[in-house]
């Protein structure tokens, strides 16, 4: 699956800006800053992740598993060395990314015995969450490696109505599992618990306007400001 969040501020005087589109943070799973907390803590399974940070820019990262037995690993990702993998599932674990501004990008998969129905949900305060939109099913079958990406795991959501986000400093998102251990797995049996679930490329983007000569603040002073944020899934 992979999903977009792209964060735009524009003034009534925008067209005298010059702007560009940056990462603010992305997890590749490629170097140390985010795999050595992952890999210490897979060699002893555990319920939580945490101090996962951004491999590029600035971001943290972190998980929950309900059952202490869950083992946490780097496989290969989608198109790439390395993912962030977890077995064990149960209805309501997560993976967490938090990021200041914000536009989130990445992918998912699962084997045949990991947990199918998740959603996407989201925070200000990274504590209370709220679900956006429906579940949504991985498909089976889908298989990653080092080599080429499979373009098969990846959507968007749509997050332009949510307009507490428009002036939060920082935001959080959750990947939550939402299927039932009963025939819940992808391939419609029960969930396994060496079934496993990953995410990789998780990418923080935004588009930054350069700040205006105070001229130009003038002018953008009598238009005002908007900023609008966008996630959208592609199914």
């Amino acid at each position: 699956m992979k999903a977009i969040v792209i964060l735009t501020a524009a003034i009534a005087a925008g067209s005298l800006l010059t702007a560009k589109a940056d990462v603010l943070a992305d997890w590749t799973f490629e170097t140390p800053v985010s795999t050595n907390n992952i890999v210490g803590a897979g060699d002893t399974p555990g319920t939580t992740q945490s101090g996962i940070l951004a491999d590029i820019g600035t971001g943290s990262a972190s998980a929950t598993h309900a059952l202490a037995a869950s083992v946490w690993s780097i496989p290969a990702g989608n198109g790439s060395s390395h993912s962030w993998s977890a077995n064990d599932w149960s209805m309501g674990d997560s993976y967490q990314f938090s990021v200041t501004l914000d536009l989130v990008d990445y992918t998912y998969s699962g084997s045949a015995t990991g947990p199918k129905t998740f959603y996407i949900a989201w925070s200000t305060d990274g504590s209370t969450f709220a679900k956006l939109g429906s579940d949504y099913g991985l498909t089976s079958g889908i298989t990653w490696s080092a080599g080429t990406p499979n373009q098969a795991t990846q959507s968007s959501d749509d997050f332009t109505s949510i307009t507490a986000l428009d002036t939060a400093s920082t935001i959080y998102f959750r990947v939550v599992d939402d299927s039932t251990t009963t025939g819940g797995n992808l391939t419609g049996g029960n969930i396994g618990t060496a079934g496993t679930d990953r995410i990789d490329n998780f990418v923080v983007n935004a588009t930054v306007t350069a700040v205006p000569e105070p001229a130009i603040l003038t002018l953008a002073a009598a238009g005002g400001a908007f900023i609008l944020v966008a996630f959208r899934r592609r199914r």
